[in-house]
């Protein structure tokens, strides 16, 4: 399920209260450098034929600044200004620049409001991606393997992404300004075991963890239709149970089922 729109919402996240979405991407293409085989908006080649538009950020700030004296007007509450969308935000070419943009806009309108990025965090390679992601209240980055070998298997790196090596350091490197966000699962995919939370997996991510010191980690379960279909979502219960493992380490954990 692609965004038909730049401007979503203020849609209520389980994560993140009002949330008011900003998707950079084009609304007819999914543009990523990971093809996670649990991605709301399918698979990467679902839409290789759709047209790469984007909007320019001045389009983007009239948007924004039209959504917002309508907010204001009906007296809505947001609670977050979200940079997501169709695939990965920081592909954006002129992202840096947008997260001035709508950092002005918060501050005029909502002040109160905090700036969030959801990010598969593979563009923190690159300096000016890595600054202006500093520059956001939550940078919420993705983790959800201990291995290179998992991470594949699940998120499906491509050519537009980093090395494993690259991820761990730039998330290290970011430390406890970010917010590690891991989707916890079990399943099978293309003939194979996919799970991160076996043994195997779960120990060297927790050991990443460790070295990362994140602010907190978010761990969620499955919420909507994946384009892999031999998933399973874990219960609250379940995902409690490797957040006290994760606790134990000193890292403060919050759970989302």
């Amino acid at each position: 399920m692609l965004f038909e729109n730049s401007i979503v919402g203020p849609i209520h996240s389980r994560r993140l209260g009002s949330s008011l979405g900003v998707n950079l991407l084009p609304l007819k293409h999914k543009y990523c450098s990971y093809d996670c085989i649990y991605c709301e908006c399918g698979w990467n080649r679902e839409s290789e034929n759709q047209e790469m538009v984007y909007a320019t950020p001045d389009e983007l700030k009239g948007l924004l600044k039209k959504r917002l004296e309508q907010l204001k007007a009906e007296s809505a509450r947001v609670d977050s200004f979200t940079f997501a969308g169709n695939g990965e935000p920081t592909l954006y070419p002129h992202f840096a620049e947008m997260v001035g943009v709508v950092r002005e806009m918060r501050d005029k309108y909502y002040p109160e409001a905090v700036t969030t990025l959801l990010t598969n965090a593979t563009q923190l390679k690159r300096k000016e991606i890595f600054d202006a992601v500093m520059k956001l209240d939550n940078p919420v980055l993705k983790l959800d393997a201990g291995t290179e070998r998992m991470r594949q298997l699940i998120n499906k790196n491509n050519e537009m992404g980093c090395t494993w090596e690259e991820l761990l350091a730039n998330l290290i490197a970011f430390g406890n300004k970010g917010i590690i966000q891991t989707l916890l699962f079990d399943g099978q995919s293309g003939g194979e075991k996919v799970s991160n939370i076996m043994p195997e997996e779960f120990e060297p991510y927790i050991g990443h963890l460790k070295k990362i010191n994140p602010r907190y980690v978010m761990l969620y379960a499955l919420d909507r239709a994946t384009p892999e279909k031999e998933l399973r979502k874990l219960s609250v219960d379940e995902l409690e149970k490797y957040a006290q493992v994760i606790r134990k380490e000193g890292i403060e954990v919050k759970v989302y089922g």
